[in-house]
């Protein structure tokens, strides 16, 4: 494990660290925000899909029924303002299922892909696992690199292109990473490497729509997901994710470390 890295913590100690720094417990997404982005996935948005074609009706009221068994947001529907949240526990066991299937990948030495549509928040995580998952022998794949498409913003219609940092795949654009719900990028990926002829990889760890379009083309996928991003917790309920880890995506980086530390501990990497 990375020396950057803090000791391994206990299931106890991770619990404690992750409802300190509102990863998860109480975080800073609204109840509102939340239900609102039930809504609309259950009316197909693309923008909240993330890639995914589920295949089940999924009501609001479902996907909310869904979303407090996964992700332990409030289950009262008719709790509809104020704070949130998310079952530490509930992070904890997605994060074991997560660590199970990335130390598999190291043991057969698989290809793997890592993609962050998060990189103010998550992309540390990618990093050390890219970092470890190379040093036991996985081919990290870094493939349709610059490959762009241009997106509509508040600025206007813009260019964004594929990078890598350090074998993680994220969205650029000049001189800045950027968020992306977007699962074109993923679906850009796969092409590219259908038309060269190469291999698909073996295991995608991702978020958003690079999870979602990954698992949606029969990937083994797993993923980190917020409480107002109920699509891969869908998608894993239908059999398209592996496992979708239930955590506020976006407080200060280096919050990170004990749950990254957790991650590699429990995939002896």
């Amino acid at each position: 494990m990375s020396t950057r890295l803090p000791p391994v913590p206990s299931r106890e100690e991770l619990r404690d660290h992750l409802v300190r720094t509102r990863i998860a417990g109480p975080v800073a997404t609204p109840r509102e925000n939340n239900l609102a982005h039930f809504r609309y996935l259950a009316e197909r948005d693309r923008y909240y899909t993330f890639g995914l074609e589920l295949d089940g009706d999924w009501t609001p009221a479902d996907i909310l029924e869904l979303m407090a068994k996964r992700c332990g947001v409030n289950p009262d529907a008719t709790y509809v303002a104020g704070t949130d949240t998310i079952d530490p526990d509930r992070t904890i066991d997605a994060l074991t299922a997560m660590a199970e299937r990335v130390g598999e990948a190291a043991r057969r030495r698989e290809r793997v892909l890592l993609a962050t549509g998060h990189p103010s928040g998550l992309l540390p995580i990618y990093l050390e696992l890219a970092r470890a998952l190379t040093d036991h022998g996985c081919p990290v794949l870094t493939p349709a690199l610059g490959w762009a498409y241009r997106t509509q913003t508040q600025y206007g219609t813009q260019e964004r292109h594929i990078r890598y940092v350090s074998g993680v795949a994220v969205l650029s654009a000049g001189g800045g990473l950027h968020h992306t719900h977007s699962p074109r990028p993923m679906e850009a990926i796969l092409r590219f490497l259908r038309d060269s002829g190469e291999e698909w990889p073996d295991l995608v760890v991702a978020d958003h729509g690079w999870a979602g379009a990954a698992g949606q083309a029969g990937i083994d996928t797993v993923g980190f997901a917020d409480s107002n991003d109920p699509a891969l917790f869908v998608g894993e309920a239908e059999g398209k994710v592996r496992a979708a880890v239930p955590l506020d995506d976006n407080v200060p980086p280096h919050y990170y470390a004990p749950l990254t530390a957790y991650l590699l501990g429990n995939a002896r990497l």
